[in-house]
């Protein structure tokens, strides 16, 4: 091949007619440029790369030129990557960072890559992957540039990441580094406890592939005494120390037919069992899907015996966790972080640590048939890259995000190739798109929600042909906790404020009940009586919580007929994105007289209290609510809506997005409305509509009918039996193709 190909695979990339499009034809115009440098035309390719990156018209067209000088394995190519680095707009130069890893070590690059991962952020990540590449070739040159960046840095959040990076170069001089650091008085606790971590995971060398591994005896010393002592970091070292074993003593994977063993993965939540954190940061309805489904899958046919559901966590917790994982049952386990956890869009620094402790549970938990991935998150990248290792098979739920949000934004010309790369400096949007045709090209099966027009979607949005032979695709649609429904409605039904019991006295509410009874107490005489239009979601931006209380207020026909209710977000002490909300809301309603307008914010509650006050806002709390409310998703996009189910399961009708999973099964002007819920006044209209359904003369046959279509379709039970087939399908796959191997 020569230049030539490269200009028009660049070419390919400049006339794509969408932005999607052109992101997938990035991989085309990488193929092509390795193939000319391969044919001794590397000049050539570098000038005709230098060209698109050269012109500020084309940001796309841009960054697909930086990525493919990675494939351009030549020091011209470096030479060029480096200029960017230095030198190229800004939204270049992530994409420099992560292409470097792709080229033969440069010594003239390192000092920036440390700067990188001294600075932290999306860009300190891409550099520690691309200085792990480099190191399994010439460690000595890394660990030095890493070991001067410590020499000259004080600032304890970037020493951390430096001995983190630090821990991913092999070799024996850089354990007795990371022991200096881990028994160092002077140094903080965050950059020792990064330092313990790494002493127990050393990166794999030719010698250890070949010979087995055997523990330092002066590390094991090490980590056995910071164990015994009382500290916050002795769960730490033990953790280390057990990975110390595990390496040296592999679990055994001998399958047993029928003994499945699934690991459902979800990095930004604490996810217990009670769902105790729900509604709060990041942990939204994925993390209730992920305790229902798992209790589920225990009962499905095929049955699972063993669900492994992951989440950040700590130390301890993960200690405790283990020790009962080869147990048959759902098993909440940990991936320890230490610090403060960073909202899900800023949290690609954890990769290293994620990677890290995703890789314990597999290798402890002996046998895993399939690890369910659901997102092109950092989660997603660290445990892809742990299930390789260990040969774990991957399930992914592929949806199109960020792609339909691309796309829409393109549609309004929002988004256009002049400022792409402005949005994907901030959004990672091109990074994204890659993880996410990664994980769906390695995966052993891809489920995909139902969408109106899925087959369209998938071609469009994801590059995806459901016509491949090779691709091995369900459509499964996510399912709700029936019992739990069923449970609420009749606690809703059953009491009411002020009825008393059979001895007079007045009959005592339920817990969740008693506490929406004080909220609604909250509401001044006048607004008494009305019904709620009630919202549950995380405080993000694309919840859309603020856009429904700007659209709720706008209209008075619409504030003077019922009382808004929202439930999720940390009040006390929110995170970036709830601030931001909370904000926009103060903006509109001040705080301090929020209830005065009938605006009540009740912040995040378990699920069990959520569901009851679904079915509350459908049958009323005698004079403080009337019956007939209505749920309200102002999502700007949902893939299918776990909440919106929820209250269609306790029979509200609902407004949700048109776009996405509800418009496969909400019937809009019968079961709900659909909306442009990015229009503050579309939403508002669209409210309005629900409240006329919900009061109108057949609302209860309606409500029947959704329920009952919500109970034979959108179970808990009909989602897991589902997948539990998709992961006997994979295990029977993987054994089958094992078996062929070893005959």
């Amino acid at each position: 091949m020569s230049a030539g190909t490269t200009r028009v695979a660049l070419d390919g990339v400049r006339n794509a007619p969408s932005l999607l499009e052109g992101m997938r034809s990035i991989e085309d115009l990488s193929d092509a440029a390795a193939a000319s440098a391969d044919a001794n035309d590397t000049a050539a390719t570098v000038r005709v790369l230098l060209s698109a990156i050269l012109d500020p018209k084309d940001q796309l067209a841009a960054i697909g030129a930086v990525l493919a000088l990675g494939g351009v394995r030549h020091e011209r190519a470096g030479s060029a990557l480096l200029t960017v680095l230095r030198e190229g707009p800004s939204y270049l130069r992530d994409h420099a960072v992560w292409a470097l890893g792709g080229c033969e070590m440069l010594p003239r690059a390192l000092p920036l890559l440390i700067e990188a991962v001294i600075a932290g952020d999306f860009r300190g990540m891409l550099a520690q992957r691309t200085l792990e590449s480099w190191a399994l070739r010439t460690p000595d040159d890394v660990r030095v540039a890493v070991a001067r960046g410590l020499a000259t840095t004080t600032v304890t959040a970037a020493r951390a990441r430096l001995v983190e990076t630090l821990g991913l170069v092999p070799g024996d001089a850089t354990q007795a580094l990371l022991r200096a650091v881990a028994v160092g008085d002077l140094e903080d606790l965050t950059t020792r406890a990064t330092a313990i971590a790494a002493l127990g995971d050393p990166p794999p060398t030719r010698e250890r592939r070949e010979k087995g591994f055997t523990p330092s005896a002066t590390t094991t010393s090490v980590l056995i005494m910071l164990a015994s002592q009382q500290s916050s970091l002795a769960p730490v070292a033990q953790l280390a120390l057990d990975d110390l074993r595990s390496l040296a003593e592999p679990q055994s994977t001998t399958r047993v037919d029928g003994d499945r063993t699934v690991a459902q993965l979800f990095l930004h939540a604490d996810i217990d069992g009670a769902l105790t954190h729900a509604g709060r940061g990041d942990t939204g309805g994925i993390a209730t899907l992920l305790v229902h489904l798992g209790d589920a899958l225990l009962r499905a046919d095929p049955p699972v015996c063993r669900v492994l559901t992951l989440s950040r966590g700590r130390s301890a917790a993960a200690l405790t966790a283990l020790a009962d994982v080869a147990k048959p049952g759902h098993h909440y386990l940990s991936v320890p972080l230490w610090g403060p956890a960073p909202q899900a869009a800023r949290a690609w620094p954890l990769w290293v640590a994620a990677r890290r402790g995703i890789r314990r549970v597999l290798r402890v938990a002996g046998q895993v048939d399939a690890l369910h991935l659901r997102m092109a998150d950092v989660g997603s990248l660290a445990a892809a890259s742990a299930a390789h290792e260990l040969g774990v098979p991957l399930v992914l739920t592929l949806a199109p995000d960020p792609h339909a949000l691309v796309a829409a934004r393109e549609e309004t010309g929002e988004l256009t190739r002049s400022n792409v790369g402005d949005a994907d400096e901030v959004e990672h949007l091109v990074f994204r798109d890659s993880l996410l045709r990664q994980l769906a090209r390695r995966a052993d099966h891809v489920v995909v929600f139902p969408r109106p027009e899925l087959e369209h979607d998938l071609r469009d949005l994801l590059g995806i042909d459901t016509d491949d032979e090779t691709l091995h695709l369900s459509v499964v649609p996510e399912g709700i906790n029936l019992p739990a429904v069923d449970a609420a409605i009749e606690d809703a039904t059953g009491t009411q404020p002020g009825d008393e019991g059979a001895d007079g006295a007045t009959a005592p509410a339920s817990p969740a009940l008693a506490e929406l009874d004080e909220l609604l107490g909250t509401l001044p005489a006048e607004r008494r009586g009305l019904p709620l239009a009630i919202s549950v979601g995380r405080l993000h931006p694309v919840k859309g919580m603020a856009t429904l209380v700007a659209a709720w207020a706008s209209r008075p026909d619409l504030s003077s007929r019922c009382n808004l209710l929202l439930v999720g977000g940390d009040l006390e002490e929110p995170n970036d994105d709830e601030r931001g909300q909370l904000d926009l809301i103060e903006s509109v309603i001040p705080t301090d007289s929020a209830a005065d307008a009938g605006l009540l914010l009740a912040g995040h509650r378990p699920n069990g209290t959520v569901t009851a006050w679904l079915a509350a806002t459908r049958h009323g709390r005698g004079e403080t609510a009337a019956p007939h409310g209505v749920y309200v998703s102002a999502s700007l996009k949902e893939e299918f809506g776990i909440a919106i189910l929820e209250a269609m399961a306790a029979g509200l009708v609902v407004v949700a997005p048109g776009n996405g999973g509800p418009a496969t099964y909400v019937t809009s002007g019968e079961t709900g409305v659909l909306a442009d819920t990015a229009s503050p006044e579309a939403l508002a209209a669209a409210v309005v509509a629900a409240l006329d359904l919900a009061s109108a003369p057949e609302a209860d046959s309606t409500a029947e009918r959704t329920m009952a279509t919500v109970r034979d379709r959108f179970g808990i039970d009909t989602m897991a039996a589902s997948l539990a087939e998709v992961y006997e399908r994979v295990a029977a796959g993987r054994h089958t193709a094992a078996g062929g191997r070893a005959s």
